[in-house]
């Protein structure tokens, strides 16, 4: 094998291997995962700190296998949650082939960005590339200006910008993680998407849409459990029933809204969301639920999966 990965004949040997985005939160990279994948395998939202653990897409081209690893944004955690996703990222980070730094076209660069820059320094052996995300939300001078401000933080093994909403320069981003992934066999069978199950991904649905609209504070205090979801006898129908937890009394009352009129739209959206993802009719109850402080309380952080 030549230098450069080629086998004899000139055929290129396929490659696999782990990829993870960092950036500041709401930089965009679960949109990207999912773009990626070509299928939805991560909730997205404007609120920050949407993803809460790692979560893993696979991706899949005729030269290679792309394992993305979507991961909480980097942030100073103010809670033991935030402490934890946190310790995701960072165990994330040790653990891939290549990180991906996001930082949005429309955005300066600032000094969250300048932080999650200087702890890839950490990961000396791990190669690095730059994106540079939401390209169809600013002007081509601006995407220029960030490309340069971009290439000035330190020497990236690639640098690229693209719209993963629009989905201009996604496949040329495939291309390049590719090449830098070591030769191997793929690791995932060829129709898998993720390793999350059914069961977390409905989860991850309903909380997507109890985030709809919510005020700033509270997506933080929100977390989503699943009773139960089974098939209903002689039915085609699927029952789910699950758990919106929040951390006070005066949420639950946002959540419920004006005689159940706001849970009652989280639902329909939520259900509409499910059905699609698992090509069947669905009956969803949802209760409201409130573990105090639970952000805080390592007891309450472990009953909710964190």
């Amino acid at each position: 094998m030549s230098a450069d990965g080629r086998g004899g004949g000139g055929s290129r040997e396929h490659r696999a291997g782990f990829v993870t985005f960092v950036g500041r939160p709401n930089v965009g990279k679960s949109t990207l995962m999912n773009a990626l994948v070509g299928e939805k395998v991560a909730i997205t939202s404007s609120k920050p700190q949407t993803t809460r653990r790692a979560i893993r897409g696979i991706v899949h081209r005729a030269a290679g296998q792309l394992i993305v690893v979507d991961t909480p944004g980097m942030h100073r955690p103010r809670t033991l949650l935030g402490e934890r996703l946190n310790a995701v990222v960072q165990d994330t980070l040790g653990d891939v082939d290549v990180i991906g730094f996001c930082v949005p076209a429309g955005e300066p660069i600032g000094p969250g960005d300048r932080f999650i820059n200087e702890q890839l320094d950490s990961f000396a052996r791990t190669r690095k590339i730059a994106i540079v995300t939401k390209t169809d939300d600013a002007s081509r001078a601006r995407v220029a200006e960030q490309l340069l401000a971009v290439s000035e933080l330190r020497e990236w093994d690639a640098v690229i910008p693209l719209s993963a909403v629009t989905g201009d320069q996604v496949d040329l981003l495939a291309d390049e993680l590719i090449a830098l992934m070591p030769v191997s066999p793929p690791l995932y069978e060829a129709d898998a998407v993720t390793e999350e199950t059914a069961i977390d991904r409905v989860a991850e649905l309903i909380r997507e849409a109890a985030l709809e609209g919510v005020s700033d504070e509270l997506p933080h205090s929100l977390a989503v459990t699943v009773d139960e979801m089974t098939e209903r006898s002689g039915s085609a129908v699927l029952d789910i029933f699950a758990n919106v937890w929040v951390e006070r009394d005066s949420q639950k009352g946002i959540i419920i809204g004006h005689r159940g009129s706001r849970l009652t739209e989280v639902g329909t959206r939520a259900r509409h969301s499910i059905e699609a993802l698992l090509g069947q009719r669905v009956y969803l109850k949802l209760h409201v639920k409130v573990a105090k402080e639970w952000q805080r309380d390592p007891k309450q952080l472990g009953k909710l999966g964190f």
